[in-house]
């Protein structure tokens, strides 16, 4: 009896799931044993047969060259290739000597006109899986024009089936924000990170942890911030689904990623690390824990300032802060206020201007196209600057978005005059890490110099500072008075403030206590 190896294969791992492996391995059984066939060895294939190079192919076709089988059965001839050049070598095995038949097809392979056949049969099958690749390209290129993302969702969103936006996964998205908040922060190494999303429960579609791969993957990713970039080609779209992460945080991830934005690690996470300077070489003050105790110190030789304690850098931070203060009385007045100038007012529409430059964005976009079909830029350059003008536009929709949340937005001004009358006292009683978030936020020129400790209240404190001086006087003085009449001015530069960014920071480390 002739020994005989079997092929089976189908385009795709998920098909090798069903019944088609199962189907094509019992025509070709029965095959066999009405032509009186040996079945030594079977080779199963679930890659696409568009191109040639398939690894289970090509050590079939080794092995038959090495007459460990005297022929070869397939199911049909596309089953077989839909390449000529994997057509060509199969033609080769039948020069060889090696027999070859078709489970499902009456022709003689050996013959002259059997053999033509089967040529022509191959040659459809190549036309169909390229017409059919051209069929699939301009599918997946009409969703991506759609704003749809065509392939599996990346992790951290769901996938909904054809036609449809992924979402964010409720339990995922969260953690992925996080670990963009985390590598943002600069404290943190690839590896450092992964052991810190491993303890916060995130994982892979496998369930497993995040590879180092697929953290550098995900991190480089602006599909999280509404983008859709194909890594192939390089071709930028943009997306309907939902963004779980800002335009602005993404580029921050960026920045640190390319080494830009300081030390990604450190081994004592010092309160102060890296806020304060030598005042007199403009050197960085590094921390030390020597006895118990925290010391800043310039590392410069014959330098003036040697060293300052920890505590002693917190009373100067808690003597800035402190500077801007409110009443009771104070806060009640100037809400009220708010609220009849708020109601008062006919609003100027701020979404105007954001709505202007996201038009004239548009416009960028129309001309960069229009450059590309003159061959005035190449596709590189093309797509590079493309996903920049969609960075653009996605980050002035959500300034938009947020001007029409803070607009005129009584609550937010209430969080806001509390924040002032209590800066000191949140400072005091927070953690760490909200101590860094607030020295950042609220002041700046933080210079050491000898055994002294400078800083300054951020630009936002010092109008805050210079408004309320104006509204309610000196806010050190300590006798009491009566409101006065406000200026609109004031009352703008306070509204201004109140929906700054630093102050959003702030609020939400507020909020969440």
């Amino acid at each position: 009896m002739k020994s005989c190896f079997g092929y089976t294969r189908v385009s795709t791992a998920k098909q090798g799931e069903g019944v088609s492996l199962e189907a094509q391995r019992e025509a070709i059984t029965a095959y066999a044993e009405r032509n009186q066939l040996a079945i030594t060895q079977w080779f199963e294939e679930k890659e696409t047969a568009a191109k040639s190079g398939r690894p289970i192919f090509t050590n079939m076709i080794k092995a038959l060259r090495k007459s460990k089988a005297e022929g070869l059965i397939m199911h049909k001839i596309d089953r077989s290739a839909r390449n000529f050049a994997d057509w060509a070598k199969i033609g080769d095995l039948s020069d060889a000597g090696i027999e070859v038949c078709f489970a499902t097809e009456t022709l003689d392979f050996s013959s002259r006109g059997g053999r033509l056949s089967a040529d022509i049969q191959a040659v459809i099958a190549a036309d169909y899986i390229r017409n059919l690749r051209e069929e699939t390209i301009k599918g997946i290129n009409g969703r991506l024009k759609q704003g749809l993302y065509p392939f599996k969702a990346p992790i951290g969103y769901l996938d909904n089936g054809g036609g449809k936006p992924k979402t964010p996964d409720p339990v995922k998205a969260p953690l992925i924000t996080q670990a963009f908040e985390l590598y943002a922060s600069g404290q943190y190494s690839f590896r450092s990170l992964r052991t810190k999303l491993d303890q916060m429960g995130l994982r892979n579609s496998q369930g497993g942890p995040i590879s180092k791969h697929g953290l550098e993957t995900f991190l480089g990713n602006p599909f999280y911030c509404g983008l859709i970039r194909i890594r192939r080609t390089g071709a930028v779209h943009k997306g309907i689904h939902e963004p779980i992460i800002t335009v602005n945080l993404f580029e921050n991830v960026q920045q640190v990623r390319l080494g830009k934005s300081g030390k990604k690690t450190t081994k004592h996470n010092h309160t102060y690390r890296g806020l304060f300077r030598c005042g007199h070489c403009n050197a960085a003050m590094t921390p030390e824990l020597q006895k118990a105790r925290v010391y800043y110190r310039c590392q410069t030789r014959e330098c003036p300032t040697k060293t300052v304690r920890e505590d002693s850098i917190e009373q100067s931070v808690k003597t800035t802060l402190s500077r801007v203060r409110l009443k009771e009385a104070d806060v009640a007045s100037l809400a009220k206020v708010f609220s009849e100038w708020c109601a008062a007012r006919v609003e100027e529409d701020e979404g105007k201007t954001i709505a202007l430059q996201i038009s004239n964005t548009a416009h960028k976009l129309e001309s960069l196209t229009d450059a590309l079909i003159d061959r005035l830029i190449d596709q590189e350059v093309y797509n590079q600057r493309k996903q920049k003008l969609l960075m653009e536009q996605n980050r002035l929709e959500e300034e938009a978005e947020k001007a029409a949340q803070k607009r005129c937005d009584l609550n937010r001004i209430q969080k806001f005059l509390e924040l002032i009358k209590n800066l000191a006292v949140t400072y005091i009683f927070a953690n760490p890490a909200e101590k860094r978030e607030l020295l950042i936020s609220t002041t700046s020129n933080r210079i050491v110099s000898g055994k002294n400790v400078y800083l300054e209240p951020a630009d936002w404190l010092i109008r805050t500072e210079t408004a309320l001086s104006g509204l309610f006087g000196d806010p050190y003085r300590p006798t009491s008075r009566t409101l006065p009449k406000l200026r609109n001015q004031q009352l703008e530069t306070l509204i201004e403030l109140s929906q700054s960014e630093a102050i959003a920071e702030i609020e939400l480390r507020i909020s969440s206590k």
